[in-house]
């Protein structure tokens, strides 16, 4: 509260988790307290209350009658309970409860706020379809935001109920509300017109059928679809480049992780008729693509900032290079592009440019995803990594990635600061000696079952490193506790991890 009450010019408050505050259920019991934190939450216009178990009615109201101009609220996996039958007297503030969330509370306090309230977060409340109805038919709501991940009660025809009582939103969250399906994003798509934001992740009910419909939301932004087991990304690339004559959708992030249906096909028909305007693309885990799909990535989406091509492990290094798909076998690879020989003798040699439509396109990346693209290998990858923006890299789990490859990327990306190499076996220590000075701004480092590092290399990384915050080295059995104490000792700021196998366990500490 002293905090609070120095802070006049609030605008956003992020109580999530702070379970201590509200266990005794005095927050803001006293007066003086209270009328002193009115006056500092006058201009509040953002709070989340998520993941509180011991919030109840009474503790919301005192803190929410504080905060008069308050427009999104969250209350995210709190346990909200809710009454069988329907109250006919609408319940006042006398009848707030001190140990429960109820949602008749929370629709009394919707209705008092209906022309102010702009945005709700009820994800995993288990909210059904009944609380749904009272909350979108409340007079005078119009909500731009609806938040309602993981409510797994919620049908299809609640969500059209919803599209004709709120035809404003413009973001709407349903991933993992289990029940829906294709019905629920016709009705979106026919009812939402103005949507921006729309995330159906882990709708594993959803098929091709309803994603035609999609290409009717003309101000879409962010379209999430990941974990749509059934979806083959066919119908929505046809959706999205059907219209000829209007243009693209303004799509900037497009999600279709561990779609593994998705084919070369789509993808390139996909890349085909999204816009330039794409920033994120996340196609991890679609298992069948190959390098096919990242050449057309490279030529069609150059102004990429984010691209994510975890466990894609049919990609290869004459994709990323920009190179003709051999049409021999792997016996006769070598032949017709020597520059795939990773093996050379002089370790300074280098494989020859790219040519073609290589990873090297993608200039503006700011993140960068390969983990578990098991048939890349230092060839490709100490050519085509040179990305003077790049903020995060994930090589982990890539098998013939080795000290050469490490120290090509030191050099070409010198502005990471999420790195992540675990189980790269072939890394050393003078890998690291040579490549750590190049990152100075690195905060977050995953080294995690690399076996050759030793405690040379947490001494490397403890002088070149200044700004690192979390290091993990668990499964390195070559790092004792006592390296990591003294790397902590000289960057005290740094969270270690490190685990052991202790008689058949996996024994995890965080330090």
């Amino acid at each position: 509260m002293t905090l609070i009450m120095g802070c006049p010019a609030l605008r956003t408050l992020d109580l999530s988790g702070c379970n201590s505050l509200f266990t005794s259920g005095m927050l803001l019991a006293q007066q003086e307290v209270a009328q002193r934190a009115r006056e500092a939450l006058g201009g509040l216009r953002e709070l989340s209350l998520a993941s509180l178990r011991d919030l109840a009615d009474l503790s919301f109201n005192r803190l929410s009658s504080c905060a008069p101009s308050l427009e999104c609220l969250s209350l995210a996996y709190c346990h909200l309970t809710f009454e069988r039958r329907p109250v006919r007297v609408s319940p006042g503030p006398q009848d707030s409860s001190p140990s429960l969330l109820s949602f008749r509370n929370l629709l009394r306090f919707v209705k008092e706020r209906a022309g102010r309230l702009r945005a709700l977060d009820l994800s995993g409340t288990g909210l059904p379809a009944e609380a749904l109805q009272a909350l979108g038919q409340v007079a005078g709501l119009q909500l731009r935001e609806l938040l309602l991940r993981g409510c797994r009660d919620l049908s299809t025809e609640a969500i059209a109920v919803l599209c004709r009582q709120q035809p404003g939103l413009t973001s709407l969250d349903l991933s993992g509300c289990s029940e829906l399906a294709d019905g629920a994003l016709l009705a979106v798509s026919r009812g939402l017109r103005h949507l921006q934001h729309l995330s159906l992740r882990k709708l594993q009910r959803l098929t091709d059928a309803s994603c035609a419909a999609l290409g009717s939301l003309r101000e879409l932004r962010n379209l999430d679809l990941a974990e749509c087991c059934l979806l083959s990304g066919w119908e929505l690339a046809q959706a999205l480049g059907s219209e000829c004559k209007a243009p693209p959708l303004p799509l900037a992030s497009l999600s279709l992780a561990y779609c593994s249906a998705l084919k070369d096909a789509t993808v390139l028909s996909l890349v085909a008729a999204l816009a330039p305007s794409l920033r994120v693309l996340d196609l991890s885990s679609c298992v069948a693509l190959t390098s096919r799909s990242l050449q057309a990535i490279c030529t069609k989406l150059p102004h990429l900032s984010v691209l994510r091509l975890a466990w894609c492990r049919e990609l290869q290094d004459w994709g990323l290079l920009g190179l003709g798909q051999p049409s021999e076998g792997p016996a006769q690879m070598l032949q017709l592009y020597p520059e795939l020989e990773h093996q050379a003798t002089d370790p300074e040699e280098r494989p020859p440019s790219p040519q073609g439509p290589s990873l090297l396109l993608l200039q503006a990346l700011h993140e960068l995803d390969l983990t578990a693209c098991s048939q890349l290998t230092d060839a490709s990858l100490t050519k085509v990594l040179q990305f003077p923006q790049l903020r995060k890299l994930s090589l982990s789990l890539l098998p013939a990635f080795s000290d050469r490859g490490l120290m090509a990327v030191a050099r070409g990306c010198p502005s990471l600061e999420h790195l992540a190499v675990s189980h790269c076996h072939l890394l050393s220590d003078q890998g690291w000696a040579q490549a750590a000075g190049s990152w100075p701004r690195l905060q977050d480092l995953n080294l995690s079952s690399c076996s050759q590092l030793t405690e040379q290399t947490l001494d490397t990384i403890g002088q070149a490193c200044k700004r690192l915050r979390v290091l993990d080295v668990a499964m390195c059995p070559g790092i004792s506790m006592a390296a990591i104490r003294r790397l902590q000792a000289q960057l005290p700021q740094v969270t270690c991890i490190q685990s052991r196998f202790v008689g058949g366990a996996d024994l995890s500490l965080t330090l």
